[in-house]
Formats: structure tokens, sequence, C-alpha cells
């Protein structure tokens, strides 16, 4: 598979985040709610699309705990189904409880809807109350060590070798810029990939599956064929849009199958959206580039 550069997502890429971003999802919910869902319940909503950033997906989940105590009686399958037919996305998701509740409903179901509580919940869990006071610059009323120290490494020391000697190497990602340097250093990248080759929330607004981050690293690089690694779907999506938006240039997008998409599931989720690859792991990937 021929490339000129490497892009590399973060969660379920480089670290593995099923008891720390995801967890997060989960305990936030049922902090300020009581109720929640299911962690197996998150990929549902990642593979509806649009849910990149996770403090969204918390929103999303959230509406749906609280439209189930209105009479939405819908399953979360079909929840999340009714969201990707929508295209995806937070606003898909209110569009589908105004529409099934009705008005008054979701007035009362919004009434109770505080993103902002649950965004700061999560980030006291996330964090912890050390470094929610350095990075969110508030007092916690949470007192806990932090779920980020519960991130395995899943990049191998050889892996990173071979890539940053062999390619040009960018990171794509929806943490916000702090959280994805704390994670970069973990691995051991945050030297070898400077600040310009990077994207994280906090540099484009549209986030996954919207090209323009892709297509401006591949400028940066200048680069005509480049290689997306990824843990999702939008993920793939994201390689796809970019050979429609910039067709002078490849991309390539590949599954792994270390974040939420696992298994032979996993990988025919991955073939229906044309994944170019899946691979067990990041670390397949140097051989795979090498072939």
């Amino acid at each position: 598979m021929n490339a000129d550069a490497v892009v590399l997502d973060i969660d379920g890429v480089l670290v593995d985040v099923a008891d720390s971003y995801r967890r997060a999802i989960v305990e936030s919910i049922d902090h300020v709610y009581d109720r929640t869902i299911r962690k197996a319940d998150i990929q549902r909503f990642k593979d509806a699309g649009g849910f990149n950033n996770d403090w969204e997906l918390t929103y999303a989940a959230a509406l749906y705990v609280l439209a189930t105590s209105e009479g939405y009686g819908n399953s979360i399958a079909d929840f999340t189904d009714d969201i990707a037919s929508r295209g995806g996305g937070l606003e898909a998701a209110e569009a589908v409880v105004r529409d099934e509740l009705g008005a008054r409903a979701t007035q009362r179901v919004t009434g109770r809807w505080d993103r902002e509580r649950l965004r700061d919940v999560f980030q006291q869990l996330y964090l912890g109350a050390d470094l929610y006071r350095g990075l969110e610059g508030g007092e916690p009323d949470i007192e806990t060590r932090g779920f980020i120290h519960d991130e395995p490494v899943l990049l191998e020391e050889s892996t990173r070798e071979h890539l940053v000697e062999g390619y040009d190497v960018g990171v794509l990602t929806g943490r916000p810029e702090a959280e994805a340097e704390i994670a970069l250093e973990r691995v051991g990248l945050e030297d070898a990939i400077p600040l310009e080759h990077r994207f994280t929330m906090d540099d484009w607004e549209e986030g996954k599956p919207h090209p323009r981050a892709l297509t401006t690293l591949a400028e940066r690089f200048s680069a005509s064929a480049v290689v997306f690694v990824g843990d999702t779907l939008d993920d793939i999506r994201t390689a796809t849009n970019a050979n429609e938006t910039d067709p002078g240039r490849d991309y390539r997008g590949i599954g792994v199958l270390t974040g939420g998409l696992t298994g032979d599931e996993g990988r025919n989720k991955y073939a229906a959206e044309d994944a170019s690859a899946v691979l067990e792991s990041i670390n397949e990937l140097p051989n795979l580039l090498e072939e």
C-alpha cells in the first residue's frame, strides 16, 4: 500500500479508552440522572455517525435516558438507527426525540437536559481532581484520581519507530489539544509530531467525517498518498470524503479492531464503508505499508 504520509487517530488506535472516555460517558450520565446506558451501547452512537466528540455523545445518550422517562418507548438501537437516518450527530438526536414525543414532552425533557453539568462531571471523572484544576481552571466537586490514567498504550515502540522514520506522521483526533498532548507523550510521539501536523477538537469546527482536517494535513505534507488509521466508521468516512473533495490525492481509510469495533462484526462494518484495510491493531500497519 503506497503512502507518503500516515495520519493517526488517538483513541482506540494509540491508546485504549474503554475504561477512560467510554467509562466517563456512562458514569457521567449516571452521576447526573441516576440512570444511564450500557457501555456496549456507546458503539451504537459511534456507528450512527457525527459523535466524534464524546461530550456530544454523552449529551445524546442522556437525552435518550430522559426521553424514556417521558414515554419514549423505542430501544436504544432504534434511537441510534433513527439518528443515522437523519445524518448523525446531536442535532439529529434532538430531532428524533422531538418528532417522537411532541412539543410539550420534549420541553420537559430539555428542561432537565443539563449539558453544562454533564460536561463538567465528564471532565472531573476523566481528568481527575488534579488535572481538572489545571486544565479546566476550576475546583472539582468530585474527588477522583481520573480515568485518564487507565489508558493502556496500544502502539508498540517498534511500530512507532518504523512510522516516524519512514513516513510523515500526523494526528487527527477529536480530543481537546491538552488531552491529545497527554496521550501523545504517553505513546512517545509528542516530540515526533509538531503542532502543525496535528488536528484536535480545538483546531477545526466541523469534526469527522468532514475531510478538511485530513486534506489540510495532506497539503502540509505535500503528500500524494495518505493513509488515515482510525477506530470508527466516521474515520473511514473521513478518508472517503477526502477522496471526493481532493481527487488529486489518494486517501485510504484503515480501520483497527482495538476500539469499539471488534471481531467479524467490526470487520463487516468497516467493509461496508469500503475501508482499504482492517487491522487487528496499529502494530500491523508497518507490514501493510511495506507489502
